[in-house]
């Protein structure tokens, strides 16, 4: 019995966690905005808030791993609450026509008034318990990762310069984000599968029961299915997103563009949710393709044979735009998921009494 509610006590605590991090950025601001506006005016912070959390001086000191872990999954869970509506509307765009060269791409407004109007609002919130546990498992591993494998690889070092190394800094988001998607594979396949909706090839009533029928019908192989495009998407949505961001950031800082605040964070992260959709379309295409397919008795796929059997069909059927296909969506989703990720994870971090990215 235990087993049926701990998923539940999962989700809640992972959504209060989430709730709470949003709610402390939100009333945060007031705060901080006071103590800008007082420095425009005064030149200097009031006295109140010079030895606050918020105005506090960040020093050089030791990134403590387990913490970066879990501030890094809590702002991706946060990002999920936001976006999962966009999410639900990406897949459903991706699926439509799926194979067929006569039918013609359902635009992003038909797709949500359709959606609207079959299923009703709170099917923009489908899947997102295994969403909010894909981010528990695969973002914290993600993001908690970079730093270190980047470390590992001699850039930035602590107490060394920054140093401007692309290639090692897009290397250690690839590793990191590869790792991350092949643990949290089964939570990603629920996801997707749930987010299909009524016209999907499978129909779970709740997120336990998906994994039951997943094991039951197609072994617990079955919850790995399309783990390799996955891994490739994750390889380059890391490799892109969190290298970008570095970047970009620190490049507006040298230029004495911005300094470290919420401006900043934004552009970082806005500049480095495009790239990410730019990245990643025809990969995450693939993987939503891969994952809803119908199986058959043994749980082999009845569409696709593999991942380059699967860009074979919707390249000779749909064209090159075939594999872009959703991507405004996925721009939408994924550009305002990196931007309210980084923009808590910066916060969150603050709080902890850790450095900024």
């Amino acid at each position: 019995a235990w087993l049926q509610v701990l998923p539940c006590w999962i989700l809640q605590f992972d959504f209060l966690c989430a709730l709470f991090a949003t709610s402390l950025l939100i009333f945060d601001c007031a705060g901080c905005s006071r103590g800008d506006s007082f420095v425009r005016a005064q030149g200097k912070m009031p006295q109140d808030l010079q030895n606050s959390q918020r105005f506090h001086v960040m020093r050089p000191q030791h990134h403590h791993a387990m913490l970066t872990f879990a501030l890094g999954g809590i702002s991706c869970q946060s990002a999920a609450l936001v976006t999962n509506g966009v999410d639900v509307i990406k897949t459903r765009m991706q699926l439509h026509g799926e194979g067929a060269k006569s039918i013609s791409s359902r635009g992003i407004v038909a797709t949500f008034g359709h959606v609207i109007r079959s299923e009703g609002f709170l099917a923009l919130y489908q899947g997102i318990v295994p969403s909010l546990l894909r981010e528990g498992s695969y973002s914290t591993i993600r993001m908690g990762l970079y730093e270190p494998i980047k470390r590992a690889f001699g850039v930035d070092q602590p107490g060394q310069s920054y140093t401007t190394n692309a290639i090692k800094k897009i290397s250690a988001g690839a590793v990191a984000g590869g790792i991350g998607a092949v643990i949290a594979n089964p939570t990603d396949l629920v996801k997707v599968r749930m987010q299909a909706g009524q016209g999907g090839s499978h129909q779970y009533n709740d997120t336990i029961g998906a994994f039951r029928t997943i094991v039951r019908h197609e072994g617990i192989s079955g919850l790995w299915k399309g783990w390799w495009p996955t891994t490739q998407r994750a390889c380059l949505l890391t490799g892109t997103q969190i290298p970008t961001y570095d970047m970009v950031k620190r490049a507006l800082l040298k230029n004495d563009v911005l300094s470290e605040g919420r401006p900043l964070h934004f552009m970082s992260s806005f500049a480095a949710g495009f790239a990410c959709a730019c990245t990643t379309a025809p990969t995450d295409n693939i993987k939503t393709r891969l994952m809803s397919q119908p199986v058959d008795a043994s749980g082999k796929g009845l569409l696709y044979a593999s991942t380059a059997d699967c860009f074979k069909k919707t390249f000779v059927a749909e064209g090159f735009k075939g594999l872009y296909k959703g991507f405004w969506m996925q721009w939408l989703r994924i550009g305002p998921h990196t931007v309210v990720t980084f923009i808590v994870f910066e916060k969150l971090r603050q709080w902890a009494g850790l450095q900024p990215v």
